[in-house]
């Protein structure tokens, strides 16, 4: 009996002093963001703000913040649609955690130069342009200025970028957090091996009779989206300070995506496997688990491919799903949102 009573109170021991899931971090929570805006605004105001000229000639614009001597720095590269602009919450929240952060505009977005006489088109020849604006900033801009100690935080489409980036530079950064990565667009409800070719002769048809490719069926010039029917995060408050920061800032404003991207999308799916073994960056892919932007499915198939030759990415051959979240993990409420930044942050501490 007295054994019985010792176990029972080892027990109760454990379950007590137990550590929680609680984090270490320090985030923004939306109950106060609308307050902290003037503190996010100061930070931010530490910035340079600047751009280069791409190897065709765009202008690519960028974002630093050098804040703290001799730390790391996390290097963020965008989804599409997406400017650096709308990432200053994330930034403040890196920064407070002890990073330097880097922020890229890719081409055809955000502040960066447009390529059709239509701005408000997605577009881009080849997902290689992105890969070759964005070694440019890291080799001219990051390095030269933040130091070598590096690691990628990369959503949707950026992920896909910085993937390919990865396997064409595979040891410029420490470790990757990959946020709903646009591994494969998501085509339902036609089925990939139906849309693909589809999209494929479009364009091809498309190209012969214009050099202004045409918006993708359904799409158009930027419009601006309710709350209650976005396909994007759960939480209100950041959705709207985003849909204002659009809607007040024209230059950054874009609509749908054209045939050509969507071809060039289908292209870099297929070099991401192609050269699955060039990939020696631990990587992390977080997995919204509502997603419907992006194809979940072939983020498991990454995973699973990724982790047989390099044991160190994809934990498990698993992405690390955020349970009930939309696409837009860095912008999710508060719960998802926090979980994606610490899930990330822990990962970047292990390496």
């Amino acid at each position: 009996m007295t054994r019985f009573l010792t176990l029972i109170i080892f027990i109760k021991t454990i379950m007590i002093t137990a550590p929680t899931l609680a984090t270490t971090y320090s985030f923004s929570q939306e109950a106060n963001l609308i307050a902290a805006q003037p503190s996010i605004g100061q930070l931010w105001q530490k910035g340079v703000f600047a751009h280069f000229k791409s190897g065709d000639g765009l202008d690519i614009h960028y974002a630093l913040f050098n804040v703290h001597d001799g730390a790391a720095t996390i290097v963020v590269s965008p989804g599409r649609s997406e400017s650096y602009l709308k990432y200053k919450e994330v930034a403040y929240d890196l920064i407070n955690q002890g990073y330097n952060v880097a922020m890229i505009d890719h081409r055809g977005q955000g502040l960066s130069s447009r390529e059709l006489e239509d701005r408000e088109k997605g577009y881009v020849a080849d997902f290689q342009n992105y890969v070759d604006d964005f070694h440019v900033f890291i080799k001219q801009i990051v390095k030269p200025q933040l130091g070598q100690r590096l690691y990628l935080l990369a959503h949707s489409m950026g992920g896909n970028i910085g993937i390919l980036y990865m396997q064409q530079q595979p040891n410029t950064f420490q470790a990757a957090s990959l946020s709903s990565p646009m591994i494969a667009i998501n085509a339902d409800p036609a089925p990939a091996w139906l849309a693909a070719p589809l999209i494929q002769s479009s364009h091809f048809f498309n190209a012969l009779f214009s050099d202004q490719s045409s918006y993708f069926i359904g799409h158009g010039g930027f419009k601006e989206k309710q709350f209650s029917d976005n396909d994007l995060m759960h939480s209100k408050v950041r959705f709207e300070i985003f849909q204002t920061l659009y809607k007040q800032t024209k230059n950054i404003q874009l609509g749908g995506v054209t045939l050509a991207w969507l071809d060039a999308a289908i292209a870099s799916d297929k070099a991401i496997f192609a050269n699955i073994k060039q990939l020696s960056t631990p990587i992390m892919v977080m997995q919204a688990e509502l997603d419907t932007v992006v194809s979940n499915e072939k983020q498991d198939e990454f995973c699973q491919q990724l982790h047989q030759h390099h044991a160190d990415s994809c934990i498990n051959g698993k992405a690390v799903v955020i349970k009930g979240a939309k696409h837009e993990l860095l912008f999710e409420s508060d719960a998802m949102r926090n979980q994606s930044l610490t899930t990330t942050l822990d990962w970047f501490n292990k390496h």
